[in-house]
């Protein structure tokens, strides 16, 4: 039987993907959706009653909520059996935190536990500090924190100024520095801590116990939003910590960090599902009891539109997050049959491997939450501003999601850079098809070729999007070479051109999927490609003029000016009635039922 070909990162910008290789949620199975009821209970029940105390910083009311999500086994979902967890597919995984998500700042406090908090250790820790943490951290016994960031090292965290020093029986490491932003600092029982090495340039992981002597936690920071989740800076004032708690090896903690980040990311992109969701589920809800010159308010055009927007950015990055998260099972898959493959290590290089679409989920993710944030208070009206109601709480609780896990604006330069080095190390190749493209201007057509098919049409459309990213990369690598990574502007348009397709190339094919599963249904998912793709290739066709604009003059842009306009060229969509017939459904379902 021949083997899968899985795709690499960043490979979709010049590999066609047929919609049979993709997965969607509609292939849920009974497990994945019974462990999703179960955090779904989980909040109703224990979190949902108690938002307001949390939001008023009480540390020991999280920590009991936190605690009762791992004796429920909550926290164990991605940890391998031995350790104490249910060894989920990271399908699941992501499943379970898009259900959490919707609990606030309770899904802050949780995921940093599950994720930053517990699974560098999985992933990079030797079998003994695994069974010693892992664990006990799988059943809330014990709750993590990762402490990366400081005063002076944010974005740039290499530039941290921890330092560890050997002591003079080598049975310790004297750590000494000061840490900051730290989810869970207030309450957490063991940290990954990074720091410095004597004069070593690159970072260490080490594994503190808060009880240690020398560790001195400061008050909460107050917040904007996520104002229950205990944030707060770390001091360490000469903390010994065994040798044996270093975590991988010396030096190696900047990898460490790094791939942790790609993971914290990509389960960022899971958990804003379930708080855009929860938006549209409050909104809907209002607007079907909100009366207003004489009428329910969802039966306005305006509140429609928004409805129906909030729900096609929704289910389009939906599509994109379970797409990547089955790639990501398959090659984890892969690496286990690898022999002496370490299960940890195999785990966060499959996750690590998908850099670009990390980023570009992170991303896109986070702001397309911010847009259902914002358009939920606005569907409420006044109200939506008063603290009486959830949409004002998730309203301020998105904002940090675009800082979080490395800003966008660092995330944005990732998933250009990443791809072109991806490329120039041979996974594939951007550079060849980019040029070909450019010497062949004149001879760029839409590619439209007698009558299509609706998903033919599609296709064909996002083939073209490709063209035109590879084209604006190739003349801003002409123009500015190895200093476009300085031209930041043009990198982030070719960056959101990337992040676009990605998105609208999920959709395009979760759509053409489950079209047979849902028969007469199939219209209204129909309707959310139309208006998804209408909007994306005019966005594209913007963000490509930019980039020529910024970085070529003369004849040569006036043709690819013209080359991008036929390769942009596309039917026009009545968006109008089909955002209405989605509004419709929602309208009529009084919940998010996609």
């Amino acid at each position: 039987m021949e083997k899968k070909k899985y795709l690499k990162s960043g490979e979709f910008l010049v590999r066609d993907i047929e919609a049979k290789d993709v997965y969607v949620p509609e292939e849920f199975d009974e497990e994945q959706k019974m462990i999703a009821q179960t955090c779904a209970d989980f909040l109703e029940a224990e979190v949902y009653p108690y938002l307001d105390a949390l939001d008023k910083g009480d540390r020991e009311l999280m920590k009991s909520i936190l605690k009762k999500s791992g004796e429920l086994g909550l926290m164990g979902i991605s940890l391998p059996e031995e350790y104490g967890g249910f060894g989920q597919s990271f399908v699941t995984q992501m499943l379970a935190a898009e259900t959490i998500g919707a609990g606030y700042s309770f899904s802050v406090a949780f995921m940093a536990h599950c994720g930053i908090g517990t699974l560098p250790i999985m992933y990079y820790g030797n079998e003994e500090q695994r069974q010693r943490y892992v664990t006990k951290l799988a059943t809330g016994e014990l709750l993590g924190a990762y402490c990366l960031t400081e005063p002076g090292a944010g974005s740039d965290a290499n530039s941290g100024k921890s330092t560890a020093k050997l002591s003079e029986d080598g049975k310790h490491y004297i750590l000494n520095g000061q840490k900051m932003w730290i989810t869970n600092a207030g309450f957490c029982d063991a940290q990954v801590v990074f720091a410095k090495i004597d004069n070593d340039r690159i970072l260490s992981a080490f594994i503190v116990d808060t009880d240690s002597e020398g560790v001195v936690i400061g008050p909460d920071e107050h917040k904007m939003g996520i104002k229950g989740s205990s944030t707060a800076q770390i001091y360490y004032n000469d903390v010994k910590v065994p040798v044996e708690n270093m975590i991988g090896e010396r030096g190696e903690g900047f990898r460490i960090a790094l791939n942790i980040l790609h993971m914290g990311r990509m389960k960022l992109g899971a958990n804003v599902i379930g708080a855009a969701k929860k938006a549209i589920i409050d909104s809907v809800k209002y607007a079907n009891e909100r009366k207003q010159f004489g009428q329910l308010i969802s039966n306005f055009g305006a509140i429609q539109h928004k409805l129906a927007e909030m729900v096609i950015r929704t289910f389009a990055h939906e599509s994109a997050i379970y797409r990547v998260s089955k790639d990501i099972d398959d090659l984890m898959e892969r690496f286990k049959s690898i022999e002496g493959c370490d299960v940890g290590r195999g785990a966060i290089d499959a996750i690590s491997h998908y850099a670009v679409e990390d980023a570009i989920l992170k991303v896109y993710g986070s702001e397309m939450l911010d847009f259902v944030a914002d358009e939920a208070v606005q569907i409420h009206g006044g109200m939506g501003y008063s603290s009486e109601m959830n949409v004002e709480r998730g309203y301020r609780d998105s904002r940090i999601n675009r800082i979080f896990e490395g800003t966008n604006e660092i995330n944005r330069l990732l998933v250009v850079d990443t791809a072109m080095k991806r490329s120039m190390k041979g996974e594939y190749d951007l550079f060849c098809p980019a040029q070909d493209l450019f010497e062949n201007l004149d001879k760029i057509t839409d590619g439209k070729e007698g009558e299509e098919t609706y998903y033919k049409q599609k296709s064909r459309m996002i083939k073209n999007m490709k063209k035109v990213i590879l084209l604006a990369l190739h003349v801003s690598l002409k123009a500015f070479g190895r200093k476009l990574v300085r031209e930041q502007e043009v990198m982030n348009n070719i960056a959101d051109m990337i992040s676009e397709l990605y998105i609208a190339e999920s959709l395009a094919l979760r759509v053409e999927k489950i079209e047979p599963m849902k028969g007469e249904e199939a219209g209204v998912y129909k309707d959310m490609l139309d208006v998804f793709m209408y909007d994306t290739v005019s966005k594209l066709r913007k963000w490509a003029f930019d980039a020529v604009y910024s970085s070529l003059e003369g004849d040569e842009t006036k043709k690819l000016i013209i080359a991008i306009g036929r390769l942009t060229d596309l039917p026009g969509v009545n968006v109008k009635e089909a955002r209405r017939r989605i509004a419709a459904k929602l309208i009529a379902d009084n919940t998010y039922k996609f």
